[in-house]
Order: C-alpha cells, then structure tokens, then sequence
C-alpha cells in the first residue's frame, strides 16, 4: 500500500471541520491536518514504499504545532516505528481492510506559540497581535514575530491557538467552495457541449 492507497481510507474519519493535504508545519510538512474549532490534529502517513529516515526530524514539528499527532503506517514499518514515536502520538495500521486502532492519539501538551502562529501568513498573525492591543509588531519581520512569541508572556497560547484554528477554517472552507463552484461550472459547460446538435 502506499501514500494514495490510505488517504481515501483516512479521509472518512476526519469529521467536522476541514482536513488540509500537505501544509507547511516548521521545516516540514503535515501529510493530513485535521482542523475544527477545538483542536488541530496532524496525520504523517507511510507506506509500504516509505522509509522512516525523516520521522525524527518530522515529529518535532509536528509536536509543536498540533493539539494531536497520528501516524499512519502500513505494518510493515510498526515494529521499527513505535520506539520512535512517545506514547502520546497515536499509531493507526494501513492495510487493504482499512485502518486499524494500534493506539489513539493522546492530547500533546509540547505545544508552542511560534509553531502555531507559523502555519498563518505573516499579516494574519500580524492582525492578531494587533488585536491584543501590541501596536510595535506591525513593523516586525516574520522572524522577529516568531521570537516574540517564543518569549512574551502577553499572548495566551489558547487564544492564539483558537484564532489560528479559525483563520484556517475560514481560508479552506472559502476555498473548498471555490473548488465546488469552479466544478459546477466546469459541468454545465461539458453538459452544454454535449447537447450541441452535430453537423
């Protein structure tokens, strides 16, 4: 099984809110982040063609960002995987029946105020700032937005989180629609072709 093999198995489970392919996280990126209003989860999935050599350098940004973290393995790499993963990081197994329970996810609590506010564009965490009534961080530089954040006691990790979960929804729920409106048009244009007479 690889990579195309389990998302459509994975897909289904993520209810409410929006699951996002591929997002940027630190210096790596999340396969699969599920995010409602409440948490965000990240999914790193592996197949059967996939090596583990990138797993100590994914979790850790993985672990900053996310309120939980899962990996989706075929069996082939669990026995190499668990001593790599702590027991907090959920494990489920890939085969052609579907995806099976190792261990669930437990709630992260490694989670840090620069690797949440990252996975926004800079002006969005701009704006947030701006809101907490901390006017300098309109002239800061991405980096610096970052270092700040790694240090003041001014910003609740919660609120910043809650905001940082409701840009995103809002982002891909506006670009899912897109999609959506895009494909009707895509299909009333393809049905007008088709009831074209011919000559």
């Amino acid at each position: 099984m690889n990579d195309a093999d389990i998302r459509p198995l994975l897909y289904p489970l993520l209810t409410g809110g929006v699951f996002i392919d591929e997002l940027p996280t630190g210096t790596t990126r999340a396969d699969v982040v599920h995010i409602t209003e409440q948490f965000m989860h990240g999914y790193e999935l592996k197949g059967d063609a996939d090596t583990l050599q990138r797993v100590p350098r994914q979790l850790p940004c993985y672990g900053r960002a996310y309120d939980f973290v899962t990996f989706v393995v075929t069996e082939k790499h669990l026995a190499r995987l668990l001593p790599l993963l702590p027991e907090w990081v959920g494990v489920l197994v890939a085969s052609p029946a579907g995806l099976h329970l190792h261990r669930p996810a437990q709630y992260n609590a490694t989670v840090e105020r620069p690797a949440v506010a990252g996975l926004l564009r800079v002006s969005e965490i701009k704006q947030f700032l701006l809101a907490q009534g901390l006017p300098g961080v309109s002239v800061l530089r991405r980096r610096d937005i970052l270092s700040f954040l790694r240090t003041t006691r001014l910003v609740s990790l919660s609120d910043l989180a809650h905001f940082v979960r409701r840009q995103l929804l809002s982002r891909y729920e506006e670009r899912l629609l897109m999609r959506a409106e895009r494909k009707a048009e895509r299909d009333r244009v393809a049905s007008r072709r088709k009831r074209r007479p011919k000559h």
